[in-house]
């Protein structure tokens, strides 16, 4: 059991104005964590904002074929580059509001502006990973549809295929766009799921100290 949750149990047993004490006690406590966790959370989106850079560059630049590959799938490397802009855009957006969250929970000493700073937090990443998983389903689409487009091999495997065939062709590659995007939701509900437990439970605690 750690500090905070030893001096809670304490705080439930007194009566009289000790509570009042302990609350004030609790409360930089509670600001404490929730900052550390945001901070992690700044920490993670950096990594991962270095993870996807070198995922992207190292093959694109160390591999002809897999250059190749990509320019004939998109078409040009307009496309290529408008997806890639706007996703690294996006990753950063996310940085730059954690770290203002960071900053306001550090600073405030009003239990209901770090409730609020906690919420928009929350809020944050919720639509940080909303939009990851679209934009995973939508470039995968997109890929897979200019891919058959400019792959002569699979344009003419597709022409000798009736319309039930196309659809259930479609149809399964769909489906594994959307078990790959599954994959990816798992991935971040591990990677930020935890964290922001503990984010939801500090602010529960200080709904309580409010009431």
């Amino acid at each position: 059991m750690d500090e905070l949750e030893l001096l809670k149990k304490d705080w439930g047993k007194q009566d009289g104005p000790y509570k009042k004490l302990s609350a004030n006690d609790i409360y930089p406590m509670l600001q404490k964590k929730s900052s550390s966790i945001v901070k992690t959370l700044f920490y993670i989106s950096i990594g991962e904002l270095v993870f996807w850079i070198l995922i992207n560059t190292i093959p694109y630049f160390s591999s002809d074929s897999y250059r190749e590959k990509l320019d004939a799938v998109y078409g040009n490397d307009f496309i290529l580059a408008v997806l890639t802009v706007i996703s690294y855009g996006v990753i950063l957006l996310f940085i730059y509001l954690l770290f203002k969250s960071h900053k306001a929970i550090s600073v405030t000493d009003n239990a209901k502006k770090l409730m609020e700073s906690i919420l928009k937090t929350r809020r944050v990443i919720k639509y940080y990973v909303i939009y990851n998983l679209v934009m995973a389903f939508i470039s995968m689409v997109v890929g897979l549809y200019f891919a058959i487009i400019h792959n002569p091999e699979y344009s003419e495997t597709i022409s000798h295929l009736d319309k039930k065939q196309i659809l259930l062709a479609y149809a399964m590659m769909i489906g594994c766009v959307a078990v790959f995007v599954f994959i990816i939701w798992l991935f971040y509900k591990l990677l930020y799921g935890l964290l922001l437990k503990r984010l939801n439970r500090n602010y529960r605690e200080l709904k309580k100290l409010e009431v």
